[in-house]
């Protein structure tokens, strides 16, 4: 079927109790397995490309490559920017085709980030578009932002920063990190439930990759309708190339290399859909 938006499968998520599996996505190969993960299960899936994914491939060919796939699918499938580190690079990905983008204004100041966050909205909301946006800091890296420390998100602030934006569903921070963690993360689970009693809009869990199955259910049971993964399927695809290359160091086709890793992600990627209860909800 034809790219959708994030709004209803986000919002039947939230209604229902489950969670979207949001998969970021460097290449084709990603792209074909996070979509058969998707049509084995019968879930709703949304894949994401972040401002270096996108450099490095261009807006216009990850949404060809999506759409393409996309309308071979019998399952809703959004293809997101992840991420957005400007207000020109959302709209160029509006344009583009994309339909969900996320504005990250985490690192302004909270009225800045309230600034950029509703310039986004308003271009966004008259095409139908839905906005993402992330209110506290996730440590770690993503793309070329690091934060070297946490800071979780008030859920007051975020009750204010979803009314005065009009933003579409919100990130929140509760001590998770991008990238995999160096040790136990510490995650303040209550804090979900606390942002969910008062905000109004889907609710993401941002630095999933290296969390366990259990903490990505608590997440989820809390509130948080969608949930990101980007490391772990980068390693999955990587290693199983690697280990393809240890086996038979002779191989020199890139499809060869392409076929191990197209597997590998799309056992993860089923994986982590049953984790966040989305199986069977397309």
């Amino acid at each position: 079927m034809p790219l959708v938006t994030s709004e209803k499968m986000l919002n039947d998520a939230r209604l229902n109790g489950y969670a979207v599996g949001a998969f970021n996505v460097e290449n084709m190969e990603m792209v074909k397995a996070v979509i058969a993960a998707a049509e084995e299960l019968n879930a709703p899936v949304m894949l994401q490309t972040t401002p270096s994914t996108v450099k490095y491939g261009t807006l216009e060919t990850y949404f060809a490559m999506v759409a393409a796939e996309a309308a071979k699918a019998s399952v809703p499938v959004c293809l997101h920017l992840d991420h957005g580190n400007s207000f020109e690079l959302c709209v160029q990905a509006m344009k583009a085709g994309y339909t969900s983008v996320m504005i990250d204004g985490s690192h302004e100041s909270f009225e800045d980030n309230i600034a950029i966050t509703k310039k986004v909205v308003d271009v966004a909301k008259p095409l139908g578009i839905p906005v993402e946006a992330e209110l506290g800091k996730v440590g770690g890296k993503e793309d070329d932002l690091e934060s070297d420390e946490d800071t979780n998100t008030d859920p007051q602030e975020a009750k204010e920063f979803v009314e005065r934006t009009g933003v579409s569903s919100l990130a929140v921070a509760i001590g998770t990190a991008h990238g995999f963690y160096a040790r136990t993360p510490v995650l303040d689970k209550v804090r979900v439930s606390e942002v969910k009693a008062l905000v109004s809009v889907p609710l993401v869990l941002h630095g999933a990759s290296g969390l366990t199955d259990d903490d990505v259910r608590e997440c989820v049971e809390r509130g948080m309708c969608k949930v990101n993964f980007a490391t772990e399927l980068r390693m999955a695809y990587t290693d199983a190339g690697k280990k393809l290359l240890r086996e038979k160091p002779e191989t020199f086709d890139p499809k060869k290399l392409g076929v191990v890793g197209m597997e590998a992600v799309k056992e993860l990627v089923k994986g982590r859909m049953i984790v966040c209860g989305c199986s069977g909800k397309a």
